[in-house]
């Protein structure tokens, strides 16, 4: 089985699962003039259901399980910024959630902070010419914001990719 496979069947089983609560929620008791739909079975039907729905909570468990060792075991490289950056799965899946993001806010926090440069007069009354200075090359914020903003979506397209070719992997 694939990981895209995996998580594909882990949705279904979670429909599955959502169909059995309600019909649990709805055929677990009756009013004692109702005729139960279940007939003579009703209490062994809704024991059905509960066991079935045990059965599949074990099996996306093994699947979540399964997909977490696969995603901690398989490495992936992507091209970051003319460098080829090897990663494994479930560390790209971080750096797409915040990681990535949080990088490129702080290389946005590099800025003049509105400083306005031009003359000022000193505690003698001389003229002096204010300038700013920069703690940091403007270029290079300006590429490692671009780096970071477009990373995400480099993970998305190499992902994609991988789910659908990687074999899934007992935990």
């Amino acid at each position: 089985m694939k990981l895209i496979e995996a998580m594909k069947k882990i949705k279904d089983l979670q429909r599955k699962a959502e169909d059995l609560r309600g019909k649990v929620g709805q055929h677990s008791a009756q009013l004692s003039v109702e005729t139960p739909v279940y007939g003579d079975r009703q209490r062994d039907q809704v024991r059905e259901w509960l066991q079935a729905h045990s059965d599949i909570m074990r099996e996306i468990l093994k699947l979540r399980k399964n997909i977490q060792a696969t995603n901690l075991k398989t490495d992936v490289t992507i091209e970051l910024g003319d460098k080829q950056v090897t990663k494994t799965i479930a560390e790209w899946i971080h750096r797409r959630r915040d990681l990535a993001g949080l990088d490129q806010q702080m290389w946005a926090k590099l800025t003049d902070r509105n400083l306005k440069e031009g003359v000022a007069t000193d505690s003698q009354g001389q003229k002096i010419e204010v300038k700013i200075v920069r703690n940091y090359d403007p270029a290079e914020r300006d590429r490692m914001q671009e780096l970071y903003r477009s990373e995400p979506s480099r993970i998305d397209a190499t992902l994609e990719v991988v789910n659908a070719v990687t074999d899934l992997m007992e935990g």
